[in-house]
């Protein structure tokens, strides 16, 4: 038998499905696609679920720190009020006793910022620092060149971040040796 005779006679013992074998073999299929539906309905609601607890966990987070940011501001303004009680405590008294009583209220003061991490830089007769220090003015002096001589302003730190750069003059160095 040769290649010919032996594919005609397997053509011939091949029997094709008929419609009744196809259809459990399709209901099956429908039932694998119903159950494939269902897996991809209850996948899509369990990610509309996560995606709307993470929306409301933005939301709550973001009224947590508001509330934190809140509470701070309304601890620091408690403190800045007992500052403004001596104030006026101050205005009422006499001259004579004025210049001590501000000068216990600015104390008050620093102490009240120093509580909330607040803290002043230190300039004067110290190295020109770009990080902490803003040049106003260059002048001539007996200190060396990039000096602190002058603070017009001071700057202030709150916990390690500079919140206020000084305003400084700085030593441009004696002009007389300089020139010699």
């Amino acid at each position: 038998m040769d290649d010919a005779e032996r594919k005609s006679e397997q053509d011939e013992k091949q029997e094709f499905p008929s419609p009744e074998t196809l259809l459990p073999e399709s209901t099956s299929s429908a039932q694998e696609l119903e159950k494939q539906k269902k897996a991809l309905n209850d996948l899509n609601d369990q990610f509309l679920r996560l995606a709307a607890d993470f929306e409301n966990f933005k939301k709550r987070t973001a009224r947590e720190r508001e509330s934190v940011a809140a509470l701070a501001n309304e601890r620091f303004a408690v403190d800045l009020l007992e500052v403004l009680d001596n104030f006026e405590r101050a205005l009422r008294a006499d001259d004579l006793h004025l210049r001590e009583g501000v000068m216990q209220i600015r104390q008050l003061l620093v102490e009240q910022l120093g509580r909330h991490g607040i803290t002043p830089i230190e300039s004067l007769k110290r190295p020109f620092n770009p990080a902490e220090h803003e040049a106003i003015v260059h002048v001539p002096s007996d200190e060396t060149e990039g000096t602190v001589i002058d603070e017009i302003s001071r700057g202030y730190r709150m916990h390690e971040k500079v919140i206020r750069y000084a305003k400084v003059a700085v030593s441009k160095g004696n002009q007389r040796d300089q020139e010699a």
